[in-house]
Formats: structure tokens, sequence, C-alpha cells
């Protein structure tokens, strides 16, 4: 089930797009800063995975002890986009040496 209020994130995007087009107010956007103490004060959600994309680009995932998790793309501007969003993180730990 995702999440049952994106409330803030929709406001946060709201705030965002104005003087945008219709097409990038579609998607929860705004200063990293925000929306990460967004994800922190509703969600109780920290980083637990990061990693680059396009050149300049940083990948995050943010995840809470309940199971709740968050992806967020940010630009080098600093702007950063919620893209993805659901239940159920679970935490995989890889063992050195094993294939799967």
């Amino acid at each position: 089930m995702i999440r049952s209020s994106l409330a803030p994130l929709a406001a946060l995007a709201a705030l965002t797009a104005i003087g945008t087009s219709p097409a990038s107010a579609q998607s929860a956007c705004g200063p990293r800063e925000q929306l990460v103490k967004i994800l922190a004060d509703q969600y109780k959600e920290d980083p637990v995975g990061i990693g680059l994309s396009q050149p300049g680009q940083v990948l995050e995932v943010f995840a809470s002890s309940n199971g709740s998790w968050t992806m967020v793309m940010t630009m080098p501007d600093g702007k950063a986009c919620m893209i993805a969003a659901g239940d159920n993180w679970e935490m995989v730990t890889k063992v050195k040496g094993n294939p799967v």
C-alpha cells in the first residue's frame, strides 16, 4: 500500500510549480533541504542508500523503521524530486563472495 498521505509533498510541489510548465508541476520537487526535512518529520525516513545517476545527479533512498520508503533525485542546482515511494522496505546485505 502506498503511503496514505502525500499531502506535505504535494504542497511542496504546488509551491515550487509556480512559473513552471504543467508537466513539471506533476512531480513533487523543491529544494533538497525542504524535501529531506519533510521526509524526516512527517514519515520518519532517513537516508539508507545513495548513488550517482546522470552526471551531477544523485539518487537517494530514504526509509523508515516501519517500512515506508522514498526515492529522491537531486539535480546539480540543489532541486530534488521525489521519483518513487512505497512500503515494506527491507535492507538486504550481500554476503561477500556470494553471487546472489
